[in-house]
């Protein structure tokens, strides 16, 4: 079964920056699209990068410009590179494939001074 292993979360401060790694078990991570993901309590799980299988990444306006999405196919791992962080980032991170699939438990990011 597909599993993924999420790492890297913490407090920090505003603009400051944090990277998020991701290990995928269960499936051929190099033939699927992976992504990064976040939730906010009461709001719904948003899609925030994803990074096709020959590593090209697409990002939602909110986080363009300042998240950066990579992959290790010999790792079986996906990060995310958050630079520049804004209170509203503050959510649990998660990875899964896209479309999604079941998810870890994910990681928690806490922007705040």
């Amino acid at each position: 079964q597909v599993q993924f292993v999420e790492s890297g979360g913490g407090l920090v401060q505003p603009g400051g920056s944090v990277r998020l790694s991701c290990v995928v078990s269960g499936i051929i991570f190099s033939r699927n699209i992976m992504g990064w993901y976040r939730q906010v309590p009461g709001k719904e799980r948003e899609l925030v990068a994803r990074i096709f299988e020959n590593g090209s990444p697409v990002y939602s306006g909110s986080v363009k410009g300042r998240f950066t999405i990579s992959r290790d196919n010999a790792k079986n791992t996906v990060y995310l590179q958050m630079n520049s962080l804004k209170t509203d980032d503050t959510a649990a991170y998660y990875c899964n494939k896209f479309p999604a699939t079941s998810w870890g438990q994910g990681t928690q990011v806490i922007v705040s001074s």
